[in-house]
C-alpha cells in the first residue's frame, strides 16, 4: 500500500496515464499539481461547487479534463483567478515547476501597481 492509503498501480493510474496520453488531466488534479490548492480533496470540492469555468462553462465534476490552452476562471481568496493551462504535468512538484503549468491572464490588481515604500 501506498503511504496514502491507496494501492498503486490500480484501475485509477491506468485512466490518468490514457489521459495524460491523450493529452488531458482531471481539473482536480491539475488544480493539485499546479498548487492553487493544499490537497486535491480541497481541489475536487471546489471543482464541484460550480464556480469554475472552463472556456465559459460552468465545471461541476472534478473528473472534468483540461488541456493545454484552456482558459479558466475561478474564483481564489479574494481574487478572481483567470488562468491558461500551458502543460498538464505529472506529478506536485515545487513551485517554479507548478508555475511552469500555467499563465495568469487575469489583470494586476491595484495593489501590485502601487509603488513599493522603500
Amino acid at each position: 500500500m501506498s503511504k496514502g492509503g491507496g494501492v498503486k498501480g490500480g484501475v485509477g493510474d491506468d485512466e490518468d496515464a490514457a489521459d495524460l496520453a491523450q493529452g488531458r488531466l482531471r481539473l482536480d488534479k491539475w488544480l493539485w499539481y499546479a498548487r492553487f490548492l493544499k490537497s486535491r480533496s480541497l481541489a475536487a470540492k471546489l471543482c464541484g461547487s460550480g464556480v469554475i469555468r472552463c472556456a465559459g462553462t460552468p465545471i461541476t465534476k472534478a473528473h472534468h479534463t483540461v488541456r493545454p490552452g484552456d482558459v479558466l476562471t475561478f474564483p481564489l481568496g479574494n481574487h478572481i483567478r483567470v488562468i491558461k493551462v500551458r502543460a498538464l504535468g505529472t506529478r506536485r512538484g515545487p513551485a517554479p515547476e507548478a508555475q511552469g503549468l500555467y499563465e495568469d491572464l487575469a489583470p494586476p490588481t491595484p495593489e501590485s501597481r502601487l509603488p513599493k515604500a522603500p
